[in-house]
């Protein structure tokens, strides 16, 4: 499987991406620094410039890690586990993400990511 860097800060974190169109249009974009928003106490987003490939389905339980695409252009690392009717694109899941809630912090954060 396909790997990719997210440093947050001084914490890096490795991703392990999903053999998936969404994850390879993502690997194209690299390297890339995003200003992501947060919402809800458990997630970071950002709104790419452009669409990537979707194949969203319901996938009823987050994990703290999960790296997903909300519609076309949402991109979205979530810090907490939680149930959600909401519909995402999987595009891969962080290995360790151990820190990654006090590596996020409160508010927008600026993540690089990087292959």
């Amino acid at each position: 499987m396909p790997k990719m860097t997210i440093k947050i800060g001084d914490a890096s974190y490795l991703i392990t991406l999903y053999d998936n169109a969404t994850g390879q249009a993502l690997i194209d974009k690299l390297p890339m620094t995003l200003k992501m928003d947060e919402l809800n106490g458990n997630e970071k987003f950002h709104y790419l410039s452009e669409t990537l490939p979707t194949d969203s389905q319901r996938v009823g339980r987050i994990k703290a890690g999960d790296v997903m695409v909300y519609g076309s252009d949402c991109l979205v690392i979530f810090y907490k586990d939680f149930s959600t009717s909401y519909s995402y694109t999987p595009i891969g899941h962080i290995e360790n993400p151990a820190g990654l809630v006090q590596a996020l912090g409160r508010g927008s954060v600026d993540v690089t990511f990087s292959n």
